[in-house]
Order: structure tokens, then sequence, then C-alpha cells
């Protein structure tokens, strides 16, 4: 069992709230706001109040995401959504990253049975039809079709964090990876999912994250950026180590201080908070987030 002395207990408050001209009807709506229990991170308490008043259900999606899905029986002019979460953290240092020596260089080849479950994270989609990105790419093999693989995929998450600009965007949708490329600058989002694309160009598995980003000053030595509100990310398949985490908004490698909620193939399928309502688009005022993520001592 892993030391008290080595986890941070955090409390995770996440209020969402929408407000309209008229009392408006709600179809249902879907929450990811639950971390995910692993080795690494344990969920100790959870509540969720939502006003109206709705019925609530709890399902796994496709990736096993816990997802919470609200029915409302009466209109209202003010939708409200709080999520606090009490978990216990255990962050892996960098130098816990051991890839399997038949990976440590690229290429490489996965394993048949993994690959067959891998697939989907190798999916290019229609980013495929774009070069830009591959020849992004391409262009840390540094010459070489030949180096280190977790080496290689640093390069690449540092050039994001250090060459683009972080833009911080409140409205939904993720820009293209190529956009990003382009432009030189975007979203958490967008910088994972360029990260994820350029990964998939290689050859390497890769997935988006949806979660919270904590900074706590005895264990970083710069401010995060893309905290206050939901954070995203990568994860990419190395043999031996299993699924890294990279932050490329922040440069950061392993999830020392990332609390994940959704795993997915696209980031359409980790929308922390998704539905509609009946009524005109003038009867929408507007949405407010906020999120706040705080060091706790640990539970006795």
């Amino acid at each position: 069992m892993l030391s008290a002395l080595m986890s941070k207990t955090l409390e995770i408050i996440h209020r969402t709230t929408y407000r309209y001209a008229r009392p408006v009807t709600f179809s249902e709506h879907r929450m990811m706001l639950r971390p995910r229990d692993s080795h690494d991170l344990r969920v100790i308490e959870t509540s969720l109040t939502i006003l109206p008043e709705c019925t609530m259900r709890w399902v796994h999606d496709v990736f096993a995401n816990s997802i919470a899905i609200a029915s409302f029986a009466a209109p209202a002019s003010e939708l409200s959504v709080v999520s606090r979460v009490l978990v216990s953290h255990y962050p892996s240092p960098e130098a816990a990253i051991v890839v399997d020596p038949s990976a440590a260089t690229y290429p490489f080849a996965y394993d048949p049975d993994d690959l067959e479950d891998l697939r989907s994270s190798l999916s290019l989609g229609a980013s495929g039809t774009n070069e830009a990105v591959g020849l992004w790419a391409r262009s840390f093999l540094g010459g070489s079709f030949e180096r280190g693989t977790l080496e290689l995929l640093v390069d690449m998450n540092t050039a994001i964090h250090t060459q683009f600009a972080y833009v911080r965007r409140e409205e939904a949708g993720t820009n293209a990876a190529e956009a990003t490329l382009r432009t030189r600058s975007g979203s958490c989002r967008d910088f994972a999912v360029l990260l994820i694309d350029a990964a998939r160009h290689l050859g390497i598995a890769a997935r988006f994250v949806s979660g919270y980003l904590y900074d706590d000053a005895a264990t970083s030595q710069t401010a995060m950026v893309g905290g206050g509100s939901t954070h995203a990310w990568a994860e990419l398949f190395l043999p031996g180590a299993g699924w890294v985490e990279l932050d490329p908004t922040n440069g950061m490698v392993g999830g020392r201080n990332l609390i994940r909620v959704a795993t997915a193939r696209a980031p359409s399928q980790a929308v922390p908070l998704s539905g509609s309502f009946v009524g005109s688009e003038q009867d929408f005022l507007g949405m407010d987030v906020e999120v706040t993520v705080a060091v706790r001592d640990n539970p006795r």
C-alpha cells in the first residue's frame, strides 16, 4: 500500500450555472465530473447538487468513464450543477516511467494483442488527410529514423509548451490539429489534440484526457497554466509503461498535477457537461463555470 506521506488530498469544486430569460424545458443532461479511481487516484467523497430538481442515474460509457444523467420534470430559468469531490492522489515521478526494451527505441511495433485494443487510439480519421501535422511530427526524428521513444515524445510535448501561445477559450469545441499548428496558439484542448494527432502520425497510440489541474508550490517551481476550469491533456501508450500522461500546455510528463476524469478517443466524447433546452436562442443569457482545486490535510 502506498504511504499516506506520498499522497495529496485534494478537494475539487466544479460549479456550472446556465441562465435563461424565462423558464425553459431541459433535455437530459450528461455529466462527466467524477474522477477515475485507479492505483494513483482514490475517490474519498463525492456529492452532486443539481437545481432544479431532477432524477439521476449513473452509467459507464464505452471507455468506462462514469456518466451521471439528469432528467428534469419542470421548466426553470436557471440550471445549476455543483460537483464536490475529495480525492487522494499518489503522483508518480517522471523517473517511474519505464519503457519496455522492445519499444525503448523508435520505431517499434505493438504486441498484436495490444494492437487489437489500440486501433481506435491509432486512427487519424479526417486529420490523416492533412500532411502538415505528419511533417511536423517527423521533424522530431532529427534526421534519423531511430531515436529514444520517450525522448521523442517529450520533445514534442516540450515544443508545444515552449513554442506555442496558450489562449484560454471558454466556448465549446476544439480546433483541428493543423489549425493549432498553423496559428501556433490554442487552448489546452487544442494542444492535446495536436500532440495526439502528431503521435498517431508516428504510429503511436494516443487518447484525449479531460480532468482537473492543481498547482502546488511544493511540487512545482512555476505556476501551472489551465487552472480555474477543466483541463485537457494526452495519454500515449508505451509498452512497459502503459498509458503515459503528457500535458503540452504545461510541458509536464507524468500525472504529477493532473486528476483524470474522462479518457476518450476524441474530445467530443469527454465533454464535462452537455445537454440542451427547448426555447429560442434569445432565451439563453449565459453560462458561468468555476473550478477550484485545493490541497487539504490528508484524512486519517
